[in-house]
């Protein structure tokens, strides 16, 4: 029963999730006024705002000018719902749940304004960050210390890349990798990395198919939250594994 009503509220939290995309790196407030068209501004009725079922009753198209409506909408919605679920089934009625719920509704957030907007807005990192760190310390108060000092230090690692060589990341990677260290603890540092490999598989494929240059940007803050979701659900596991084969190829040589 859990993960079904967990799926719904993501469809709903999803539904929310691209109003803050689309209205707070416009700086617009996301709770006045009601959900509109983009196009042509007429306010959308609720029958026409249910998650998924509205867009494709409406085949994606706007009910009032028959404008076409971004498939960005249902699928951050989908996204949503689906890994709300995934988080549920991990973590069952716990804090645990609410800190990973949490956090996946602000790297789906970052994802999207990262991609549609190439920025990762304050007003999103540093309320996180203080949410990620105050519930990282309810669940394990004794390491309180631990979560501090990641969010400091994954941060002022990233600030250190970002000066070292300039243009290849931006100052919202950084707060956002303090941001992940907050909810993560140490393991945000094998978020970096993971987001990282991620990034560099994806430009390399993208060279070689001709679409990128070699100085065009991608947006890291993208591969970030994907990197960031998977070690929220199984970054023990992936740290574990490389551990033991790190092991391994030590003692073959």
């Amino acid at each position: 029963m859990i993960l079904v009503v967990a799926v719904l509220f993501g469809l709903v939290v999803g539904s929310f999730l691209n109003v803050v995309i689309h209205r707070v790196p416009l700086r617009q407030s996301i709770v006045w006024p009601s959900s509109r068209c983009p196009h042509c501004e007429a306010p959308i009725k609720s029958f026409d705002n249910v998650p998924l079922l509205s867009y494709l009753l409406l085949r994606g198209k706007c009910r009032n000018c028959g404008a076409r409506i971004s498939p960005r909408y249902p699928l951050v919605e989908g996204l949503t719902g689906l890994l709300f679920g995934i988080a549920a089934y991990r973590y069952g009625l716990s804090l645990e749940l609410v800190s990973a719920l949490i956090l996946i509704g602000v790297l789906v957030a970052l994802a999207g304004t990262d991609l549609e907007y190439r920025l990762l807005p304050n007003a999103i990192v540093f309320p996180a960050t203080v949410v990620g760190l105050v519930l990282s310390v309810a669940l394990e108060p004794s390491r309180w210390w631990v979560y501090l000092i990641s969010t400091v230090g994954v941060a002022g690692a990233l600030f250190a890349l970002a000066i070292a060589r300039p243009g290849g990341m931006g100052m919202g990677d950084v707060k956002m990798g303090g941001m992940l260290g907050a909810f993560l603890g140490l393991y945000a540092l094998l978020a970096v990395f993971l987001g990282a490999a991620l990034g560099a598989i994806i430009a390399g494929v993208l060279m070689a198919t001709g679409r990128m240059q070699r100085r065009t940007a991608l947006p890291f803050g993208v591969f970030l939250a994907v990197a960031g979701v998977l070690v929220s659900f199984v970054g023990p596991q992936i740290w574990g594994t490389y551990s033991e084969l790190f092991v391994a190829m030590i003692g073959e040589v």
